[in-house]
């Protein structure tokens, strides 16, 4: 009952607080203070530092960051003396006591800054999980909720010559209206986990900017760059240099000039992942990215890269380091996963199931990746609930405002495994418009599921087929039912002139444990699994890719059996510790083959 009105105060309380602003358009590219590295931190289970005894919400907790000034003084709490964490970085993985912990930590750092005439600065967060509250020298900047997006404050006129301090209440437990909800299949780590900047730009700054192909289009970049105040009659500039694009524009009475402009740019593909130098100009405030320019597209039961057929070659990645176990934040440990979807003859990875950080989306684009993207909204989501929704549909605008220049990116889903019901329809149909309303160059999809099997054919019917592209869904036919061997005689209605993509398949392995093929656990029934559910679908019309469950084994609380799984889910082809198992080189050998296919035609 106590954590159920701690909840409930929360929300109410948060309701009052200001959000966070628009968020930074390519945040790396700008002028930036990293505030990463160690920060003090308070373990708060029954967040005495954020209510008084009465669960009031205190105007005196341990955001003011009180010091005692005299031997008589009591402050019950440090930030001075309290231990260190590092930032990025989870909590569960830093110390033993805050393995399982959900609930509160305080992070405290401190940092000195020198105003500029002219410019304004913004505390910038990679992400935060999964509830935040940001205080700025004591005073209270602002909340946010959602465990994979970004956000940032103006906080131009809260900071001081000199030294100041933020402080964040970090708040992680797993609420049934939180998106995602409280039942989940991946670890709930929590944190500061990923980077935290301080970015300075000019009053007046390019605050967002498209550039791309328009759909259907291979001679014609078009775009738009757009300031963060309604200016009109500004200058700004798009070069390509590459490309000899050097174009000057001025913005209208909204602040935002668009341009289409003549081209015709080397395309991108897994083959050839090229990408250009492309700079955005405003005086003295200059963007530089590296777009790249494709069409993706479906025609019947085909998907078309650039009108060519192509069969997506994946696998599922979850935002696990690998090695150490814990929150990837970093490029180098993006890198390292990626590489391994290279090895296996990856052309494609979907990263599940929520929004992964800049490193990982911009490194799939420069190795040749396509990526499937993805917000937590997953299994028992509370369909009804409008809060519910405004925090998907938020979630899903942050994802695609943030990598929308990324051209890898070429799937935006927006669920996975929801049940069915007319909430469910109403809710997933509502975002399916929103991202058709804010981008028509990219595909829409959703992880689906089989609807029902009748003697010996399996079926796949969703009221959600109409709205997406590709038919997605996930099968665990010979795990979660059945056997292997049922593959070879399954037989597949799914009645829709669409291609069809594997989202999820596979089965849990030890890495290590060897046995019959019939034994489970071991290396020799998954490798079995993933030779029956390949040729299963290759016979199948309208098969058009795959991304197995999944590259690494990752740590999960539902995965409890002793000895075996130990918290963590063993459907990797590789295991936490970067050893293959059998299954590994049975899908590297079906996408060696389907890659020799696709170049004969």
């Amino acid at each position: 009952m106590r954590k159920l009105m701690l909840v409930l105060l929360a929300c109410i309380s948060a309701l009052s607080l200001v959000k966070a602003d628009t968020i930074l358009n390519n945040v790396y590219a700008r002028h930036t203070q990293s505030l990463n590295g160690s920060w003090n931190s308070i373990v708060d289970p029954f967040d005495n530092g954020y209510y008084d005894y009465r669960l009031n919400v205190s105007n005196n907790g341990f955001f003011k960051n009180q010091k005692a000034k005299s031997k008589s003084d009591l402050v019950e709490y440090n930030f001075d003396t309290a231990p260190l964490i590092k930032v990025p970085g989870d909590w569960n993985t830093q110390d033993d006591k805050l393995f399982f912990y959900e609930g509160s930590v305080w992070y405290k750092k401190d940092f000195n800054y020198t105003p500029k005439p002219g410019t304004k600065a913004f505390l910038y967060f990679g992400a935060v999980n999964y509830f935040c509250n940001v205080y700025l020298n004591g005073e209270q900047i602002g909340t946010h909720e959602g465990g994979f997006t970004p956000f940032n404050f103006d906080v131009t006129n809260k900071l001081k010559e000199g030294s100041n301090f933020v402080i964040l209440r970090v708040n992680n437990e797993r609420k049934p209206e939180g998106v995602p909800t409280v039942n989940s299949d991946w670890w709930n780590y929590g944190g500061i986990t990923r980077d935290v900047l301080l970015v300075e730009t000019p009053d007046v700054f390019v605050d967002d900017y498209l550039v791309q192909l328009p759909k259907g289009s291979y001679d014609k970049v078009e775009g738009y760059v757009q300031l963060n105040e309604k200016k009109a009659g500004v200058e700004v500039s798009v070069e390509i240099p590459e490309l000899k694009i050097q174009k000057k524009l001025l913005t209208d009475a909204e602040g935002k000039a668009v341009f289409a402009l003549k081209a015709k740019p080397k395309l991108w593909s897994p083959e050839s992942p090229k990408l250009y130098d492309v700079i955005i100009r405003n005086g003295e405030d200059v963007l530089n990215d590296k777009i790249g320019f494709r069409q993706i597209e479906t025609q019947g039961k085909n998907i078309l890269l650039n009108g060519k057929k192509t069969f997506l070659r994946g696998i599922s990645i979850h935002e696990e380091a690998p090695y150490r176990q814990g929150r990837v934040f970093s490029k180098e440990e993006s890198m390292l996963l990626l590489s391994w979807a290279k090895e296996l003859g990856c052309n494609f990875v979907r990263l599940a199931h929520y929004p992964h950080n800049e490193f990982m989306v911009r490194a799939a684009e420069e190795m040749g990746l396509m990526v499937w993207s993805e917000i937590p909204v997953y299994w028992t989501i509370h369909w009804s609930n409008p809060d519910t929704y405004k925090n998907a549909s938020t979630q899903l605008n942050d994802m695609m405002e943030r990598d929308k220049n990324r051209c890898g990116i070429i799937i935006w889903s927006v669920a996975n495994e929801t049940p069915h019901s007319d909430a469910r329809d109403k809710f997933l149909a509502d975002l399916a418009a929103q991202v058709r309303a804010k981008d028509n160059t990219r595909l829409l999809s959703m992880a689906m599921e089989v609807t029902g099997t009748k003697g010996n054919v399996s079926q796949v019917k969703d009221y959600m087929s109409k709205y997406v592209d590709i038919i997605s869904f996930n099968n665990y036919l010979g795990w979660y039912g059945g056997t292997p061997e049922d593959c070879k005689t399954r037989q597949w209605d799914i009645p829709y002139d669409k291609p069809f993509f594997i989202s999820e398949f596979g089965g849990g392995a030890l890495q290590g444990k060897h046995g019959d093929k019939t034994e489970r656990w071991t290396e020799e029934y998954q490798e079995e699994l993933y030779k029956n559910t390949l040729d299963m679908y290759n016979r199948v019309d309208g098969f058009a890719g795959t991304s197995p469950w999944i590259l690494m084994d990752f740590r999960s609380s539902r995965r409890q059996l002793n000895g075996i799984q130990d918290f963590f889910n063993r459907k990797g082809v590789i295991s936490e510790r970067g050893l293959k198992k059998k299954a590994f080189y049975v899908l590297q050998n079906f996408y060696k083959m389907k890659k020799e296919q696709e170049l004969k035609h």
